[in-house]
């Protein structure tokens, strides 16, 4: 077995999950980690060997998939710097189960979806994500909060329909 094939074979589920994560469908997160690990054997000697080798590719795949996102996107964003400082807090939430809530995350609209994983799940701050997705810093604190406001309101009807 050659390098190639043992790298994919490792690290294929792993950024076809985070794939799946900004993507909108299967198919498109297909494209998205084929696309990633061209990307990755066409620039593997770029790898400086600072921070981890996985990590490098999990950059790569949520690069790619922004990229993919903004050639897409046909409308410039609205700055909305009004944005309400309360957290939004969710009861009971450790009732509703882990893949309903992950469907809630991904039925989100795309710009919400990718800012909330990116701050939420993948830890980026909010001028990181202004740059990825070429927005303002209000821009992403504005759709984070409407995410969680959307996602907060699909649970709660989720809660009490079951």
């Amino acid at each position: 077995m050659n390098a190639q094939s043992i790298i994919y074979n490792r690290y294929k589920d792993s950024l076809f999950s985070i794939s799946l994560k900004y993507c909108t469908t299967k198919e498109e997160a297909k494209d998205n980690l084929q696309d990633t690990f061209l990307d990755i054997f066409l620039n593997i000697k770029k790898y400086k060997h600072k921070g981890s080798f996985e990590g490098w590719m999990k950059r790569i795949a949520i690069n790619k998939a922004i990229d993919r996102y903004k050639k897409n996107t046909k409308t410039n964003p609205i700055d909305n710097f009004n944005v309400e400082s309360e957290e939004i807090l969710i009861d009971n939430i450790d009732e509703v189960p882990l893949n309903v809530i992950l469907s809630f995350v991904q039925n989100l609209p795309n710009q919400y979806r990718l800012v909330f994983n990116l701050y939420e799940l993948d830890n980026y701050s909010h001028k990181e994500i202004a740059k990825l997705l070429s927005i303002s810093t209000g821009t992403s604190k504005s759709n984070l909060f409407r995410a969680k406001k959307i996602l907060k309101d699909n649970i709660e009807q989720y809660q009490r329909r079951n």
